[in-house]
């Protein structure tokens, strides 16, 4: 590393590298910020993807090219608490390690778990921490029936959320939303630390507006349809049901109306819910491809859809999807008390909001992303709107302000 690079950075994460999700949303932006900065990546791999010899390689080789030190430690059992706390404790020994000779000046914790470690780091040699939050992590357990509210990891997780809020020197949040309702935190009252919003941001050079045709675009007669697309899961934090009578109402008011579907779940799940809802399967294309082809099948629809499952941790949420929608110029519906997405469908106006699942909101939601997707301007303002919300490249620059804050090395 050259000497004119910043502070020493210490990255810790508990998603794997090689996870899509490792590789999307962390190593997209530190290959990017190696380039100036000092990164040492610690994070824990699932046995059965480290066992994945060529993949495993060959991610070390890109790693390690892009000037990253990588530090790869095992993920133990899942739904496991002292499997858990076994590895925080294992990641404590090697992160104070690094700590030490590697000279880290700044440790940047991916989400609750990573920064329990980074917390400590803090506490025992006085370096700088980055909550990087991802949202009310302990919330979404109890909103998704994983946890109890009343249950006692609830209540310890909560408890650690104080003391990582209390300490940080940066708290990084998805949302504004998610900084405007911890603002508001009675134990933050004069103590409130810093705050940057990055929300989940999406590579412009991969999802562009490139229009493509294929099975579910062309009709008959060789005309172009109206496709109404969804990306991800049908379960889980999504609501896939209002999609489906949304997509039954678009049919009602364009009868060559698609809809393609983009998800890895259950085939037969979906086929369940398309009976329920006397949807054709003959309008309907389901397809699972891997995450670099998502942009091209994004490239085939005119609109695109997605509800989440409302609650208090859905303030600080911040769906992916909605940045790869708009990048690829592409105005979408979604559901309001979702992190900042009402303000930016609506208040850019490239997408319309519903605001109660109700038949009647469901009709007149539909009837106005129709008229948004006819208007020619929509596309471009689209790719603008991401542009300035969502981009890899402005969320790695202000990543490298915080960074740049808590100091150079002299």
């Amino acid at each position: 590393m050259s000497d004119n690079k910043i502070s020493r950075v210490l990255y810790i994460s508990y998603d794997g590298m090689l996870e899509p999700l490792g590789q999307s949303q962390v190593l997209q932006y530190l290959k990017r910020l190696a380039s100036d900065y000092c990164i040492t990546l610690v994070s824990y791999e699932k046995p059965a993807d480290w066992s994945d010899t060529p993949r495993r390689e060959a991610l070390i080789t890109e790693v390690r090219s892009a000037g990253i030190y990588w530090v790869p430690l095992k993920y133990h059992k899942r739904f496991s608490a002292l499997a858990t706390v076994y590895d925080l404790f294992v990641g404590f020994v090697v992160c104070a390690f690094l700590a030490i000779t590697s000279r880290i000046k700044i440790v940047h914790a991916r989400s609750y778990v990573p920064s329990v470690i980074a917390l400590g780091l803090k506490k025992f040699f006085g370096i700088s921490f980055i909550f990087d939050m991802r949202g009310f992590w302990a919330d979404e357990r109890v909103e998704r029936g994983i946890w109890g509210g009343n249950s006692k990891i609830y209540s310890v997780v909560k408890w650690l959320e104080r003391h990582f809020l209390l300490n940080a020197d940066v708290v990084v949040s998805l949302t504004h939303a998610g900084v405007t309702v911890i603002r508001k935190f009675p134990y933050l009252k004069g103590r409130a630390p810093l705050f940057d919003v990055i929300p989940t941001c999406t590579n412009l050079e991969t999802f562009s507006p490139v229009r493509s045709g294929g099975p579910a675009t062309d009709n008959e007669d060789g005309d172009r349809d109206f496709v109404l697309g969804y990306v991800g899961s049908v379960d889980t934090a999504y609501m896939f049901d209002p999609v489906l009578r949304c997509f039954k109402i678009l049919r009602k008011l364009r009868n060559d109306a698609r809809l393609l579907v983009i998800t890895r779940s259950s085939s037969e799940c979906l086929n369940t819910l398309l009976k329920e809802y006397a949807i054709p399967e003959c309008c309907v294309e389901v397809k699972a491809v891997c995450h670099d082809r998502v942009a091209e099948e994004i490239g085939r629809m005119d609109a695109g859809i997605f509800f989440v499952k409302t609650g208090f941790s859905a303030r600080a949420s911040a769906p992916t999807k909605l940045g790869e929608f708009l990048a690829c110029g592409v105005p979408c519906m979604g559901n309001s008390g979702i992190g900042d997405v009402e303000s930016i469908l609506e208040g850019e106006r490239v997408g319309v909001i519903l605001h109660e699942f109700i038949s009647d909101a469901e009709v007149e939601a539909v009837s106005r992303l129709l008229a948004l997707c006819s208007k020619s301007e929509t596309n471009k303002r689209c790719v603008e709107v991401a542009s300035r919300y969502f981009s890899l490249a402005q969320g790695v620059k202000s990543y490298g302000k915080i960074y740049d804050s808590l100091g150079r090395e002299g």
